[in-house]
């Protein structure tokens, strides 16, 4: 199986040469390199080298870290190289996708993923009910005041077009429109 190289440090004061050295001594035919933080979702580098994997090859990394900004990240990559049959290994942690325990190590990893999306969900929803206990609602707060409202109103009823009053009161004329539709759809419900 080819083994290719990724490398990444995260500012031009940090140096790749221990990676690098590590990864050809790991037998690596070809490394691609990236100069970025973690955290930046455009790492050309990475990208070459996912390009450039085929069937059958290794992806080989110094640490995991250096490949994943995330945990889910992380997994995610690790799914889609799967999905092209292109296994990884990781030489710090001694992880080999290509052996059984390898394997074992990244479904305990995705199930941890899973389960950390989950609790974000569960505590997400939970805020968002105590909130609403609380007489607050989620989201934004309308532009579209029942004072602006009332004055909408009254422009309208002088004659001005919804864009019109819209315009004068400085609000959206979609805001407008919305906060305007509820009455009329209740006024229809009467006939």
């Amino acid at each position: 199986m080819p083994a290719i190289g990724y490398a990444r440090v995260s500012t031009d004061a940090q140096d790749l040469t221990l990676q690098r050295d590590a990864l050809t001594k790991a037998g690596c035919e070809k490394i691609f390199e990236d100069i970025a933080s973690g955290a930046k979702a455009e790492r050309p580098g990475l990208t070459e080298a996912l390009a450039y994997l085929r069937e059958g090859d290794v992806l080989v990394v110094w640490k995991f870290d250096r490949l994943g900004r995330s945990l889910p990240h992380l997994i995610e990559t690790v799914e889609g190289l799967q999905a092209r049959n292109v296994a990884l290994r990781s030489l710090t942690e001694n992880i080999d996708t290509t052996t059984p325990g390898g394997k074992l190590i990244f479904a305990v990893f995705g199930a941890l993923a899973a389960f950390e999306r989950d609790l974000i969900r569960e505590r997400t929803a939970a805020g968002l009910k105590a909130a609403a206990t609380r007489g607050r609602k989620g989201g934004r707060k309308p532009v579209v005041t029942s004072d602006k409202l009332a004055r909408a109103k009254s422009l309208i009823a002088q004659g001005l077009t919804v864009r019109e009053a819209a315009a004068r009161l400085k609000i959206g004329k979609t805001a407008l429109y919305a906060a305007l539709m509820p009455e009329k759809r209740s006024r229809q419900e009467e006939f």
